[in-house]
């Protein structure tokens, strides 16, 4: 890697052709990754793609000028300075706060090297060019501003929330659900039945946990192999595996912990509590993500649970 004060000024307006073009390219994939879901959004990131190529355009002409037509290839990755930057263009779906985040920050180191390049310069009008767009860079985040006033009225900015919503209940509430609810409900069986069979707070302990871990296992490959997200949009398959593996788990061990007590009858009764404040949270969450009404969510919740739990009681118990 080259240090930048040893860079002529022909490498100087090689390296900054590079670096808009490589902008212009990343802005390119925001506006073209947004489009679907955010597409007013991805409207203000073709505008930012636009300013892009018309910097480029300008050095181009500028080192013809003085240089010629051979442009040498000069990357971020051959100088030193720059920081590494997270390839989050590539991920699809698109987060929104994730892409503004990574374009604020091309933004501020695109303008730290016009100010520095400019003030290297020795050639007028080089200097003048790169001053210029330092200026730019300087307004490019006021830029985007207004283009974001422009683009995202109050209606289209409700739709790009509401968008941004379903984006999160298809990716994270969906599977997260679906997992804490197989895990509080399905090991409600077996650990209230091995805890009434053995009267024995430990081995019910175990055999939930077993059956907890087991589950979310089983239900993390299940989700992550169910579909790769291309075309319902419900993001990575392993990610999803993750959430629902892990909250299948965490749903079954809340119910589980409490038989760490040694007395039985409390351990019971407490697990029994727990089992209440799941089966609550589980409602609240149809209810709050899902549209379901409350008493229907409760109906539907209760009547899972109960049918759960008594048929552990029934087999523990006989």
């Amino acid at each position: 890697m080259k240090d930048f004060n040893t860079l002529s000024e022909r490498e100087v307006l090689a390296l900054a052709i590079s670096l808009e073009e490589e902008d212009e390219r990343v802005y390119a994939d925001f506006a073209e990754g947004l489009k679907q879901d955010f597409p007013a959004s991805a409207s203000v990131f073709d505008g930012m793609r636009a300013a892009e190529s018309d910097h480029r355009r300008r050095l181009v002409e500028l080192y013809r000028q003085k240089f010629g037509e051979h442009i040498p290839l000069i990357r971020r990755q051959d100088v030193k300075g720059f920081v590494q930057r997270k390839p989050v263009w590539l991920v699809r779906p698109l987060g929104l706060d994730t892409v503004r985040r990574q374009a604020s920050a091309i933004e501020v180191e695109t303008r730290r090297f016009y100010e520095k390049a400019a003030s290297r310069a020795q050639d007028a009008s080089i200097r003048q060019l790169l001053d210029d767009l330092a200026q730019e860079e300087r307004t490019h985040e006021e830029r985007a501003q207004e283009l974001t006033e422009e683009k995202l009225r109050p209606g289209v900015r409700e739709d790009e929330e509401k968008a941004r919503r379903r984006l999160f209940v298809l990716q994270v509430v969906q599977p997260g659900l679906e997992g804490l609810m197989d895990g509080s409900v399905s090991t409600l069986a077996p650990v209230f039945a091995a805890a009434l069979a053995t009267r024995n707070s430990w081995d019910a302990f175990l055999v939930g946990l077993a059956a907890s871990i087991g589950a979310g296992i089983s239900m993390g490959f299940a989700e992550a192999l169910s579909d790769d997200g291309s075309l319902t949009g419900r993001g990575h398959p392993w990610i999803r595996g993750l959430i629902c593996g892990g909250m299948t788990t965490l749903g079954g061990i809340g119910h589980t912990l409490p038989f760490v007590i040694p007395n039985f009858h409390v351990a019971m009764t407490l697990a029994f509590i727990v089992v209440l404040v799941e089966l609550g949270v589980i409602t609240w969450i149809r209810h709050r993500y899902m549209d379901t009404p409350a008493l229907s969510a409760a109906l539907q919740v209760g009547l899972g649970g109960a049918l759960v739990f008594a048929t552990g009681v029934l087999i523990g118990s006989s």
